[in-house]
């Protein structure tokens, strides 16, 4: 296992099989992104609150009532044996960079990006409309507008390019990554905390890249509940149906904890109020993994709309080409076929009208030449949804691709610069309309309490909704905006007035990136002006009346060429690590800013490798004990050095040569149940750590193997460095590595010699258990062993 980085840090893997390759991404994952998949873990399992305080208790509460954790555990046990195996793999590289990780927790980060990426709270809004300003109002909202969604995607013959649009996080939603093993060689863009690669990716012989389909797949029912004696039951279609309850506690740092009421009912977990949520993957505990693996091994267009129909959601728009020149246009994922008022608004659980149908909706498929994707209505999406973005960034782009346009340059593509004085008064009027409107009496019921809980914000307030959709606002109360502005003044208390004269400025000193930074985080990031708005293809978005400040844009741009992928280019919003401190943690920044790509070196010999670091420790007193794969060329004459004492006589090496020392671990190193590392601290070597699987190795035709056990040699020699009392610190260390880093692991194996009296008493220190004496040819050794109980309740 290698790892390589280019200049800006991105890493590039190879290994020798797919789950060593998942290994060592997990691995890096946690040396990158650390932080950043901590936080995502401890929100998919509703704990954020323990360590970030009350601040998050909304979103625990939230995680906790939709089961984000209990479906992360129950799709895991669904998935094919081939996709929990590679989970279990990456799960096992995180935990060896010091991560606490679960196979699932890749299912329950994936859900923390996507759960709210879907169409219940527009439901929300809708029934707060109806209820405030009548039905007819709710097309005044629609997101056919200004307001949506910004990702495109586009092809034409050899090339695919795009940028998706989220909110601007930092560290970012996005990490670029490139894996390599004999069976692929894959370059992309994917969620930390996720193996493989799974919006964005060049294969060399294939490629794809998705935008929103906008399609509607959530729905909210507004369930009945009561009380009984045995709990609590909700009305269904045919009486009363038995939910399933229970309390959890939500521990909150420097706080009293708080206590939330989990209930689920036939159609899903009730999550706010009386609204249970419906979706795919909640109904069948499947997240579409089963697709990771496939699409990793895609090398054509058929290969990757086969990978993907296994797709669950979001629902995507899919662009793929291949090297021979096809194109193929897809919609994947799963859409639940009911009836259309469930598509607007929260609907009666205890109407059969309301319920879904057995089979989902077909999906479409179909070859094309050149395409646009960018959340528009389109074939290939209006059966599935009811929202989309306006046809005008779509049209713009197709209009620059039949002019020749660079891609760089479209993404960049906006009628708003940054330096732009006209831009800025445009704004700014555009946003004393919006505060206007929302002084209008015709619009104050939207401002009674929607009953929602605050986490839903973002959905149900009524001055962003009127900002983001300002022209169908307008022209559904028929008013004209120049006369609302220049109408007489509101009261004092409406500060609508503060915003009839604003000062004359430039667009991009308001409209200034501003990203939602990790809890903890608050790192400085230096002003960068934006240009741009939410209707052009640049799409910087801000919300007029409410704030010029940007913090939704591209979170990732690429250009994958077909023909040659030496020519393909990426770029993210700010590095590749999460670490302030770290020279990649904002260095893609200005690329970002100004429009360039960074290329996507593709020629391992233009990389820079770097040692892999499988486990790393702080050792009071001594310094960072650090483990590394052992290199038989390069490590051999210090590995030599070391057999050849008498003092290490029972490593049984002591007449080797260097050549027979490299040798022999040159055969180590070709081997999947066999590893030896080199143990450094502070950078300095102190000896040699083996592990070995027992059913693969001799001792194992000694003793009845166990599941679950797993073997360990271990040499240490740090003469002529000051490290006193070594092997005590270090030894307790490797072995919470073995076991963090795999669960499976129930027993520690390990058979010294006979007459090795001070390893066996060391042994013994450590809670190993004696076994008995065992021939193996080479020597007698004593067997001994360390259950996982003993040892976690001697550290606990």
């Amino acid at each position: 296992m290698k790892v390589y980085r280019d200049a800006y840090g991105i890493p590039h893997l190879r290994a020798g099989s797919v789950l060593d390759l998942a290994w060592l991404q997990g691995r890096v994952t946690a040396s990158d992104r650390g932080r950043q998949i901590t936080v995502e873990r401890l929100r998919s399992e509703g704990r954020l609150a323990s360590v970030a305080g009350a601040a998050e208790v909304g979103w625990d509460r939230f995680a906790r009532r939709v089961w984000l954790d209990e479906t992360a555990r129950r799709s895991f046990a669904n998935l094919d044996i081939s996709t929990r195996e590679f989970l279990e793999a990456y799960a096992a590289g995180v935990r060896a960079g010091g991560v606490e990780w679960h196979p699932w927790s890749s299912l329950g980060v994936f859900q923390v990006q996507h759960i709210l990426f879907g169409t219940f709270g527009n439901k929300m809004w809708r029934a707060h409309v109806e209820r405030a300003l009548g039905a007819s109002a709710v097309a005044w909202f629609a997101n056919e507008g200004p307001g949506g969604s910004g990702s495109n995607a586009w092809t034409i013959p050899g090339e695919i390019a795009g940028d998706p649009h989220r909110l601007l996080e930092l560290p970012g939603v996005y990490q670029q990554i490139r894996l390599a093993c004999p069976a692929f060689d894959v370059a992309g863009l994917t969620f930390p905390g996720v193996p493989g690669v799974q919006h964005f990716g060049h294969a060399g012989s294939v490629a794809w890249a998705i935008t929103n389909a906008m399609a509607d797949y959530q729905d909210l029912y507004i369930e009945e509940l009561r009380a009984t004696e045995d709990g609590f039951e909700a009305r269904g279609a045919t009486g009363w149906e038995p939910v399933v309850t229970h309390q959890e506690t939500i521990v909150v740092r420097d706080e009293p904890s708080v206590v939330v009421d989990v209930m689920v009912t036939a159609r899903g977990p009730v999550i706010d109020g009386n609204l249970s949520l419906r979706t795919p993957s909640l109904s069948d505990f499947d997240l579409g993994f089963d697709a990771l693996l496939p699409l990793l091994h895609a090398s054509t267009v058929d290969d990757v709309a086969d990978a993907l129909s296994r797709w669950v959601e979001p629902v995507n728009s899919v662009l793929t080409a291949d090297s021979t020149g096809r194109t193929l246009q897809l919609t994947v994922g799963r859409v639940p076929q009911r009836d259309d008022r469930n598509r607007i608004v929260p609907v009666p659980a205890w109407e059969a009208r309301y319920a879904w149908r057995p089979e989902w909706a077909p999906m479409f498929r179909a070859e094309v030449t050149t395409a646009v994707n960018a959340n528009d209505r389109r074939p290939d999406t209006e059966p599935y949804g009811v929202d989309f973005a306006p046809p005008a960034r779509a049209r713009r782009i197709g209009e620059l691709l039949e002019s020749g346009v660079p891609h760089e340059s479209i993404h960049m593509d906006t009628a708003l610069p940054a330096d732009s004085a006209e831009a800025g008064r445009r704004m700014a009027s555009r946003s004393a309309v919006a505060r206007a409107l929302c002084d209008l009496p015709v619009l104050r019921p939207l401002f009674s309490p929607s009953g929602r809980d605050p986490l839903f914000a973002p959905w149900t307030d009524p001055r962003a909704r009127i900002g983001l959709a300002l022209d169908g606002v307008l022209a559904g109360l028929g008013l004209d905006a120049e006369a609302l502005v220049s109408a007489p003044p509101a009261p004092a208390s409406s500060p609508a007035s503060l915003f009839v004269d604003l000062p004359d400025s430039v667009w991009g000193v308001r409209h200034l990136l501003h990203p939602l930074q990790l809890p903890g985080l608050e790192a400085d990031v230096p002003e960068i002006r934006l240009g741009g708005s939410s209707g052009c293809v640049l799409n910087t978005s801000s919300i007029p009346g409410v704030s010029d400040l940007c913090w939704r844009g591209p979170v990732a741009r690429y250009v994958w060429d077909l023909a040659d992928r030496r020519r393909s280019r990426w770029v993210v919003p700010f590095g590749a690590s999460d670490d302030p401190s770290s020279p990649h943690f904002l260095d893609q920044l200005p690329l970002w800013a100004d429009g360039a790509l960074v290329p996507l070196v593709t020629d391992w010999e233009d990389l820079m490798e770097e040692p892999l670091i499988i486990f790393a420790e702080k050792l009071p007193g001594l310094g960072e004990l650090t483990m590394i794969p052992l290199d038989p060329a390069l490590h051999a004459p210090v590995v030599h050095g070391w057999v050849g004492k008498e003092r290490n006589r029972f490593w049984g090496m002591g007449e080797h040569s260097v050549a027979d020392v490299e040798e022999i671990y040159g055969y180590v190193d070709s081997l999947d149940s066999h590893h030896a590392y080199l143990l450094l601290i502070d950078d300095g070597p102190i000896g040699i750590f083996q592990t070995y699987e027992p059913s693969f190795d001799p001792v194992g035709e000694c003793y009845d193997v166990r599941p679950g056990d797993f073997g360990l040699h271990l040499l240490l020699d740090a003469e002529g460095r000051d490290l006193p009392h070594l092997t005590s610190a270090v030894f307790p260390a490797l072995l919470r590595h073995l076991f963090a880093a795999d669960p499976a692991r129930t027993r520690i194996i390990a058979e010294p010699d006979i007459r090795n009296d001070r390893m066996i008493a060391r042994l013994e220190r450590e809670g190993f258990t004696l076994g008995p004496e065992i021939d193996l040819g080479h020597k007698r050794a004593r067997l001994t062993f360390l259950d996982r109980v003993r040892f976690e309740t001697t550290e606990g």
